[in-house]
């Protein structure tokens, strides 16, 4: 089913994985979908490695998710290091294997490689071409704090109203404040822009590779979780803990407040997921 329909019906609870890189991370992944099908997701998402270094392996693993489960999957796909044809052609063969969601990302060509900039200079010129090909449900992401990129916060949020208006829903990149997903919702509204904007969460397992990765994206990690998780640095499950504790919190904030979806960074692990999804009592009956 095309994911801006479903979210029609009511709140969306999905997941993303990465394609795995050798043998050991498939059967990783291989658990932890089995363990997660259970929670009965909205949508699955799978991503794409930049400059299509994951290409074939997220095609696959789209297709399979989507013929041998009861999950819907979604393709992410980017432009960067693309040209046009290349990007067509990823599109039909999508829509030849009946996938009917993608999410269009503009991406960043790899550092370490020499790659060409691609003929599409931003994820809006991809939402165009997806439409081209195909009747998709199209997705784009959203940053609750600007992107690492922008000149400001003001042009951050003219350049998500200007792809969400062509595109059917967002997806934001974590984050660790309610307070930054509401002012995003709430300048995209401003900005005459409701389409839904769908939350995205990272529960911390790990503080090191959490506080890396929103260095990344451009998140502010707050001082006072990274005192909470400071405090118990020593003990690798007190920190699980309290992320999982802190995400939950997180999670309620949003939904009390509107969120019309939760879009969980799984980093292709279950525990922390179904932990949360317990603690919000969303796990279904058996």
């Amino acid at each position: 089913m095309r994911i801006h329909e479903t979210l029609r019906e009511g709140t969306s609870y999905s997941f993303e994985f990465s394609p795995p890189r050798d043998d050991e991370m498939e059967k990783v992944l291989s658990r932890t979908l089995r363990r997660l099908e259970p929670l009965r997701p909205t949508y699955v998402s799978v991503t794409y490695g930049a400059g299509g270094s994951t290409r074939e392996r997220t095609h696959d693993l789209v297709v399979e998710i989507n013929r041998d489960t009861s999950m819907t999957a979604m393709a992410h796909l980017t432009c960067a290091a693309h040209t046009r044809s290349q990007l067509a052609e990823i599109v039909t063969r999508y829509g030849e294997a009946g996938i009917e969601n993608i999410l269009a990302l503009g991406g960043d060509p790899p550092k370490d490689l020499d790659l060409p900039p691609g003929e599409l200079n931003h994820a809006i010129d991809l939402v165009r071409l997806v439409r081209e090909h195909g009747d998709f449900s199209v997705g784009v992401a959203a940053h609750p704090e600007p992107h690492p990129r922008s000149v400001s916060l003001e042009t951050d949020r003219r350049h998500t109203a200007e792809k969400l208006r062509e595109a059917d829903f967002a997806i934001t990149q974590f984050f660790f404040d309610a307070r930054h997903y509401f002012e995003l919702v709430e300048s995209l509204h401003a900005l005459g822009v409701d389409k839904p904007v769908i939350a995205g969460i990272m529960p911390v397992t790990s503080l090191g590779l959490v506080k890396r990765m929103a260095e990344l994206q451009g998140s502010e990690f707050p001082p006072w979780l990274a005192q909470k998780l400071e405090a118990v640095g020593d003990d690798p499950a007190a920190v699980r803990r309290v992320g999982v504790e802190e995400a939950t919190t997180l999670c309620r904030k949003l939904l009390d407040g509107g969120a019309p979806g939760l879009h969980f960074y799984t980093l292709n692990r279950s525990n922390a997921t179904r932990e949360i999804y317990e603690q919000l009592g969303l796990t279904p009956d058996p």
